[in-house]
């Protein structure tokens, strides 16, 4: 009878063991360069080298619809539908933390020189800064559904996405500085320090889809022109001499010079959000076919099948 009773104390612990310990995933060296794919209809991270070879893919069992890099070894997930955030090391596979927070969530963007992260909220209409450990530091109250991001210096720029303002912020203390007037439905966010301008893109409202980036004062938030980049330019990434910009309207990947003059343009994927620069290559995500395309001279070199719903790109690289 003892030897029952410790028998099935014995099962009830290793139970309970089991169902404590958290899910790991698989390694990510450290001197590993990487552009990862966040797919959200069928939630995963698939890691790609510059090969276009798998390295990992992470199965994910939450609902997440964004994710960014925390310096070189943390990655953070969240979604408009979860109350919690979780912060990932890339060198173990395992999660190093989970934070509450409000449902809602929008976008979130890491400020490297300061070692914060900023998550922007739908339902409060709020942005909220952290340190890398998760604690809260400031939250300030925006206009209408905040999303795309960007900082410069001491300034966070935010756009809020159903409102037709701006919002710059304080970065320390996210206190409201200006507010600059701007199209509805405006998303995606490129800075350029070396012409002192903002650009911004857009899906447009209604029955008028946005066919332009636009581009402001980086200090007074005058709007300075536009550049044509039918239909709906959504994605900007600005690298060391252009600009990034997909158009998931058309399918269309423009590169632009700092002055606005579009290089050259391709149609690429199928209904892609984003676009970045992984080694020497533009890296187009097709959210639709699932696929990224490695472009490199205009052409695309290769294509990797990846996760349903490939919907934003993280890149690290050894000389970040």
């Amino acid at each position: 009878m003892k030897k029952w009773a410790f028998f099935i104390f014995s099962l009830v612990q290793l139970v309970l063991l089991v169902g404590c310990t958290e899910k790991s995933f698989k390694p990510i060296e450290r001197d590993q360069n990487f552009v990862a794919s966040l797919n959200i209809q069928e939630p995963s991270l698939d890691f790609i080298d510059e090969q276009g070879n798998g390295i990992a893919t992470w199965l994910l069992d939450k609902a997440y619809s964004g994710a960014i890099l925390l310096g070189d070894d943390r990655v953070l997930l969240y979604g408009h539908q979860l109350n919690e955030i979780d912060v990932y090391t890339l060198s173990t596979g395992k999660k190093l933390y989970s934070k509450k927070v409000q449902l809602g969530s929008t976008n979130a963007y890491y400020a490297e020189n300061r070692k914060q992260f900023f998550i922007t909220n739908s339902k409060t209409n709020t942005v909220t800064s952290f340190d890398e450990e998760g604690n809260e530091l400031a939250t300030q109250k925006l206009g209408n559904y905040p999303m795309s991001m960007a900082a410069y210096k001491d300034k966070l720029y935010v756009i809020n996405y159903k409102d037709t303002k701006l919002s710059v912020l304080n970065i320390e203390n996210l206190e409201l500085e200006q507010e600059w007037p701007i199209q509805k439905s405006s998303h995606g966010i490129a800075i350029l320090e070396e012409k002192n301008e903002l650009w911004i893109g857009g899906h447009g409202e209604g029955s008028k889809p946005n066919n332009s980036v636009k581009k402001y004062d980086l200090i007074t938030g005058v709007k300075l022109g536009e550049i044509e980049m039918p239909l709906m330019p959504v994605g900007l990434t600005k690298t060391k001499d252009a600009v990034l910009v997909v158009s998931h309207g058309r399918n269309e990947l423009y590169v632009a010079d700092f002055d606005g003059n579009v290089k050259w343009q391709q149609e690429v994927g199928a209904n892609p959000f984003v676009v970045n620069q992984f080694k020497d290559y533009i890296v187009v995500a097709g959210y639709d076919d699932h696929t990224l395309y490695f472009i490199k001279e205009g052409q695309v070199k290769k294509t990797v099948d990846v996760g349903k719903g490939a919907f934003q790109l993280l890149v690290r690289e050894e000389n970040m």
